[in-house]
């Protein structure tokens, strides 16, 4: 079978994707190896029966809605190639808002920098990459995780991040840091967007947390203050409708100077604090 044939039979299968002829690229990019430009100026060319097997399982995994990141195992995040598997979230463009802040919230000089749930590293790699002089601790509490964060920063070359197994501060013990960031579970089990998209396919101890999904965020709140310099920023990711209480949780643990940024869409998505 040809290229341009194979296409056609791939975007009238993926016709109920948002974008069926970029889904159906990506596929065959990564399947055969040949970037866009290629597979377009030679789509006379014929496809081996075996690259034909791989792409019919990946067209019906993408047809399930099973998202391209986890398909071709990787997805860019602040300019950065990150390989993923399906043990972590895929990052998104709205989790840069919680990296811009962090970086607008450095110190000039080298600092240390917390990433707690640092899942593929996504977050602790971006700052790393910004601020080489400073060094950057992700924690995870799954050690396949923790692996694949340090992974993906052998490949980009970031020495000044670092990954270690434990949950939340459990393995920190007395080191002190100017900056904690954390995209923490926040949805709750009952959330029905967790039926939805992307969200079904990923992992839920990623995603979930109890007390209507505040209990992960409360518990960093109430022990960052142990870990941070004087005067150091505490930055959470969180949900659209959880700025109010992150907040006040936040006044109510000794923080001031507390904002809350929205997200590209406008909604409330990073709330921060400076510890006294």
């Amino acid at each position: 079978m040809k290229i341009r044939d194979w296409m056609k039979i791939a975007i009238k299968q993926l016709q109920y994707n948002e974008n069926p002829r970029r889904d159906a690229e990506i596929l065959l990019g990564f399947v055969t190896g040949k970037d866009r430009s290629w597979l377009i100026g030679f789509d006379d060319s014929v496809l081996s029966s075996c690259i034909l097997v791989k792409l019919e399982k990946l067209l019906a995994r993408r047809s399930f809605g099973e998202p391209i990141a986890y398909l071709i195992k990787k997805r860019e995040f602040w300019s950065l190639v990150l390989h993923l598997t399906s043990d972590v979230m895929i990052p998104r463009p709205d989790s840069e808002i919680l990296v811009e802040q962090a970086l607008a919230h450095l110190p000039i000089k080298s600092c240390h920098i917390l990433d707690l749930g640092t899942g593929s590293g996504a977050i602790a790699l971006a700052i790393a990459s910004e601020r080489t002089d400073c060094s950057v601790l992700g924690v995870d509490c799954i050690s396949s995780i923790v692996r694949l964060a340090k992974y993906n920063a052998r490949r980009l070359g970031l020495k000044n991040a670092t990954f270690i197994f434990g949950r939340w501060f459990s393995t920190i013990k007395d080191r002190k840091f100017s900056i904690i960031v954390s995209n923490p579970p926040y949805m709750d089990i009952t959330d029905q967007h967790l039926l939805e998209g992307d969200l079904r396919f990923e992992p839920k101890h990623a995603l979930v947390s109890g007390d209507s999904g505040l209990a992960d965020i409360k518990l960093i709140i109430t022990e960052s203050g142990k870990y941070l310099i004087p005067g150091g920023w505490l930055l959470l990711e969180h949900g659209w409708k959880q700025a109010n209480i992150i907040r006040r949780i936040m006044s109510e643990n000794q923080f001031c100077e507390i904002s809350t940024f929205q997200d590209y869409g406008g909604n409330d998505r990073v709330t921060l604090g400076r510890s006294l």
